[in-house]
């Protein structure tokens, strides 16, 4: 392999770490933001409101994953934790357990 084409390779291999860590680092910033927006949209005393902090909790536990990950530089991951966590959110804003009104943060159902 020549010099030049080596060279190539390192630098897109480094866009690559870079464009990585910008949408790891944009990812967690719009999963707190929708974690901060969200509210708990069942009052009673029911399974959909277990359902709710269930589905709160485990949105809770990949960020927190995903922070870590993040940290150790473990970046494929920590975008996979961060991206499971919004996951939780959304499908539960979708179905009615919180309520969130932005559609550019949330899939509405209306």
């Amino acid at each position: 392999m020549k010099l030049k084409e080596m060279d190539l390779m390192n630098t897109n291999k480094n866009k690559e770490v870079a464009d990585l860590k910008e949408y790891t680092t944009k990812y967690k910033t719009i999963l707190k933001l929708a974690l901060n927006t969200i509210k708990q949209n069942i009052k009673n005393e029911s399974h959909l409101k277990d359902m709710a902090v269930d589905f709160l909790s485990m949105a809770n536990n990949y960020l927190k994953d995903g922070e870590v990950l993040e940290k150790k530089g473990d970046l494929v991951r920590a975008l996979a934790s961060y991206s499971y966590a919004y996951a939780w959110i959304d499908a539960g804003v979708r179905v009615g357990l919180f309520y969130g009104t932005d559609n550019k943060l949330f899939t509405l159902y209306k």
